[in-house]
């Protein structure tokens, strides 16, 4: 399913009534009325601007694990909650999406900079724990899995449960499915609706040991189809306290949604609280900005480069969003990439990639994690200017922090980041901003630096 303004294989997924019901649900208006919490005051006159003023891109895949196709194990229990849908051969698709295949993306994303979001479902399909035994494999074959992903993909990906199956809900007291085999107890659709902050937390931390225990980092969450799509607030508020609780994560963030109409795909900054204490704390919301247009989520429905951007590189989503400024987010599932060893919609990411190279040179590519702690550190700061000094208080620090004001002294600017003063290096270009670096653009400059937490000031 290809419907360009909704949210495509991740509502399709939803049992009925909950999808007819989650319509309204996804509007920007909604998403965006969340609670934000605590915010503090920021001088108009400084303006921070993306990370080396460069456009942010990421790429996130859903319904990856290890070795376990979901699409083949997946639509089994899908068609037996809904009877009248799923009709796809599923015997017909492999079994295994093997690791030779990781190697082979892993290795191409590697050689071109491309960084996103890669999950690992925890207990895929019920087919077998991660920490345990995957039955069907030797207790090998899934170790060097978890290694491969370990050593290959986490570094450049951020690792996501999809909740604990991604079809059958669990009972987080038993280890096992609930034994009503009906949409209501599938993951994507209406179990999450109806439960508190605490009860999501419990069943999200569930998910997260399993990670932990393969030695796997994770500090966010993907939402398998309509998982809490009526439950929004105790949804974020759910990611903040089971994050913090089992990895400590500073940062939490989650993907839940993703626009490809006129909607601002911008991270949602939700919950600031504690801002100017010792335990500041947020959640983000990441939004994608495609379909699936690589090979759908069964590899099934071939995709389009096309849709991402067009051969003659002007036309497509991507140039869309890259030109409002906000990260450009695509979204994909692994069957599809793979698409059933013909590894077609693989193709059809390197095609899109070979055109965003062709088309743009200030490209920078990101993890969610980053994403959502550089757009914490952006609308969380505070910033107050007097006169040619300005000061940064910041709850979280970050990376290539990189703001914008005027000069007002023929001097080069003076930074002070937590008390130690710290040598900028002048650059010619925006382009050449790296961390430690300033611009002069006319009457205004632009400085990227490694914000710290704490105070740090600025003399122009």
């Amino acid at each position: 399913m290809n419907n360009d303004n909704n949210i495509t294989r991740r509502d399709l997924l939803k049992a009925a009534a909950v999808a007819a019901a989650a319509g309204s649900a996804v509007d920007s208006g909604v998403l965006r009325a969340q609670p934000k919490g605590q915010r503090l005051n920021q001088d108009a006159a400084v303006e921070v601007l993306n990370p080396q003023n460069r456009a942010p891109v990421s790429m996130i895949i859903d319904d990856s694990t290890c070795l376990v196709n979901m699409a083949h194990f997946g639509i089994p229990h899908f068609a037996t909650a809904w009877p009248d849908r799923y009709k796809q051969n599923w015997r017909s698709l492999p079994r295994e999406i093997p690791d030779s295949f990781v190697l082979k993306f892993g290795e191409y994303c590697r050689e071109h900079g491309v960084k996103g979001k890669y999950s690992i479902v925890p207990y895929p399909a019920c087919v077998g724990w991660l920490d345990r035994c995957l039955p069907g494999w030797s207790q090998k074959d899934l170790d060097d899995s978890l290694k491969l992903v370990r050593e290959l993909m986490m570094p450049d990906w951020d690792i996501h449960p999809e909740m604990i199956s991604h079809t059958w809900v669990i009972n987080t007291k038993t280890g096992r499915p609930y034994p009503e085999h009906t949409g209501y107890y599938i993951e994507n659709a209406g179990w999450s609706q109806d439960k508190s902050a605490d009860e999501l937390a419990d069943y999200m931390a569930y998910g997260l040991r399993i990670l932990k225990n393969c030695g796997l980092y994770c500090e966010g969450i993907t939402t398998p189809g309509g998982f809490g799509s009526q439950n929004r607030e105790n949804l974020a508020l759910g990611t903040l306290q089971s994050c913090r609780d089992v990895y400590g994560t500073e940062i939490p963030h989650y993907f839940r949604d993703l626009f490809t109409d006129e909607r601002s795909v911008a991270p949602l900054v939700q919950y600031a609280s504690g801002l100017d204490g010792d335990d500041p704390k947020c959640v983000v919301s990441i939004i994608g900005c495609t379909g699936d247009w690589f090979g759908g989520w069964d590899g099934l429905v071939p995709g389009s480069a096309d849709k991402h951007i067009t051969e003659d590189l002007q036309g497509g989503r991507l140039p869309e969003v890259i030109a409002r400024g906000e990260p450009a987010i695509l979204v994909c599932h692994w069957p599809g990439v793979y698409f059933n060893g013909t590894e077609l919609g693989f193709n059809i990411f390197k095609e899109v990639v070979k055109r965003l190279e062709a088309r743009y040179d200030n490209l920078l590519w990101m993890k969610q994690c980053e994403i959502a702690r550089y757009w914490a550190a952006k609308e969380l700061t505070k910033i107050e200017k007097q006169g040619n000094k300005v000061t940064f208080t910041a709850p979280f620090a970050t990376t290539r922090f990189t703001i914008r004001t005027a000069a007002s002294a023929q001097r080069p600017p003076k930074l002070t980041l937590a008390g130690k003063p710290t040598d900028l290096r002048q650059v010619t270009a925006p382009l050449q901003l790296q961390s430690g670096t300033w611009h002069k653009d006319g009457s205004e400059i632009m400085i990227c630096f490694d914000l710290p937490k704490g105070e740090s000031t600025l003399e122009t």
